[in-house]
């Protein structure tokens, strides 16, 4: 069938956007694809037309639980029923029915660590799996590193699936970071599709305060002034809680913070309110957004700003979805730098952390017997991120095959060979962040062709409505008096229905 056809059908598109054809097209032929895509210009499609062509499954590794929701509450939209996530949302009873039941599946979501079950494993190998998916490809480089190592697994377990075509897809991917995605993913004869990641729809506004109090008026100024829906981004739990409660106060609606220390079905009704335009802002972190199909978010504000240009791209990018005016507004003060320093330090276990847990193995842990690695964390100070670091750093060592330690750790040359790791890699996220605060504090140059140049882009053609730097009309993303205030309902109850449908 006509590919044109198929997304009519499907899809109810009558014509593709910029570059999804050209990734279809290698993916059914076979090819292995790495897509960069700006955020909102489809990629999902790019899997989704494809499983209706290939006669096997296809597997799509998706970072954020909310993110796999969503996606699978899209395809059951549509009407395609043969979608799941395997994930915390099932019971076990659920799960274990699912995944004897796998056959029945085309579109198969899971996270990376899920492909580290074994019982799992075993099921996937038996399906004819036609495309392997990465979605939120970028996280390979951005969080396989040290915070979800397992992520830098997923070549082995292609291989074990039988090396199926496999499609990178991601928003903004620097040179070193599309070199991470297919060193990682030990791919061969890869096709690139890059495309630009500009947005030019959103406009950019960076915009220094002296004091974090000044910060507080501003942002309740700027909400107050703006057409939402909206979204303000913050670094840690307490503080989207906090101007959460500050922005209901000064007698803002439909105001609600979302974090991932909140349960799980609470984050999701958030989720669905916030789609649905039951609630018009979110105060969240960084564990909000990624992926989340609403198009018509007006506005990002970040109250604490990222810690690379990256991250603030995929955060910004989330606004302005159906194309049209949007703007994203940056905060700033003196004080901020603090905070992202600290973030960066708390990725990686300390001095201590470390020298604390390999004489816990080496003293416990009896040669070829398994790790019992909740035994090993109670009796540790490290937390279950540092250990999966650690985990990871001996199994590329040879300490480590299968949750056995098979040869004896030399705490000196292990703590050395992990020390100068992380040391390395602070050197790089400084740098990283160095690039943001240097982009943030500009006063001279456009911030659009500032931030293109780092992706090694230019600015090809004049944005009208562009940055603070150059010229933006605020009139046109000002409060016009249309949002109007729908009723939630008591949260169990919506949670329910939501689950029914």
């Amino acid at each position: 069938m006509e590919l044109r056809n198929i997304l009519h059908e499907r899809f109810g598109y009558t014509s593709f956007r910029k570059g999804q054809q050209e990734i279809i097209e290698d993916v059914i032929a076979g090819r292995n694809v790495v897509a960069m895509l700006p955020t909102g210009a489809g990629k999902s499609i790019c899997y989704l037309l494809p499983g209706y062509i290939l006669d096997g499954a296809v597997i799509i590794v998706s970072p954020l639980l909310s993110l796999m929701e969503d996606q699978v509450h899209q395809l059951q939209m549509i009407g395609e029923k043969r979608s799941v996530a395997i994930n915390s949302f099932l019971s076990f009873e659920e799960k274990k029915r699912v995944v004897e039941d796998l056959a029945k599946y085309k579109y198969i979501f899971v996270s990376p660590e899920m492909l580290q079950n074994s019982y799992f494993m075993n099921k996937l190998r038996r399906l004819h799996v036609s495309l392997f998916v990465i979605d939120e490809a970028h996280c390979i480089s951005q969080w396989g590193h040290e915070f979800r190592t397992d992520y830098l697994k997923l070549s082995s377990v292609m291989k074990e699936l039988g090396s199926p075509t496999c499609l990178a897809l991601t928003a903004t991917a620097t040179k070193q970071v599309l070199k991470d995605i297919v060193g990682f993913l030990k791919l061969k004869d890869v096709h690139y599709h890059l495309h630009s990641i500009d947005r030019p729809n959103i406009s950019i506004n960076v915009e220094k305060v002296a004091t974090i109090d000044d910060k507080k008026r501003k942002l309740i100024e700027w909400v107050q002034r703006l057409q939402g829906p909206g979204m303000i981004y913050f670094s840690s739990r307490w503080w989207a809680e906090h101007i959460s409660s500050l922005l209901v106060e000064a007698g803002i609606k439909g105001v609600a913070y979302y974090h991932g220390g909140m349960d799980a079905e609470q984050r999701m009704l958030i989720q669905q309110q916030f789609l649905s335009d039951q609630l018009q802002i979110i105060c969240c972190t960084n564990a909000f957004g990624m992926g989340v199909n609403k198009p018509n978010v007006r506005y990002v504000i970040h109250f604490h700003y990222p810690t690379t240009i990256e991250a603030y791209l995929q955060e910004i990018g989330r606004a302005g979805r159906d194309g049209l005016p949007s703007i994203g507004i940056l905060l700033h003060s003196p004080s901020d730098q603090e905070l992202p320093e600290a973030l960066i330090q708390q990725e990686f276990p300390s001095k201590d952390e470390l020298e604390h847990i390999v004489a816990t193995i080496k003293n416990n842990v009896p040669l070829h017997q398994l790790i019992k690695e909740d035994e090993l964390l109670a009796f540790s100070t490290i937390n279950e991120t540092g250990w999966r670091f650690i985990k990871y750093q001996l199994e590329i060592g040879g300490w480590l095959i299968e949750g056995r330690l098979v040869k004896d750790i030399l705490p000196e040359e292990f703590l050395r060979h992990i020390k100068t790791l992380i040391e390395k890699r602070l050197v790089y996220k400084h740098q990283k962040l160095q690039e943001m605060s240097q982009w943030m504090h500009t006063s001279t140059t456009c911030r659009r062709q500032g931030y293109l140049s780092i992706f090694d882009e230019k600015l090809t053609k004049p944005v009208p409505q562009c940055c603070d730097l150059c010229k933006v009309d605020y009139q046109l993303y000002e409060n016009k008096g249309e949002t109007s205030e729908i009723k939630v309902k008591d949260w169990q109850q919506e949670l329910k229905l939501i689950l029914i449908k």
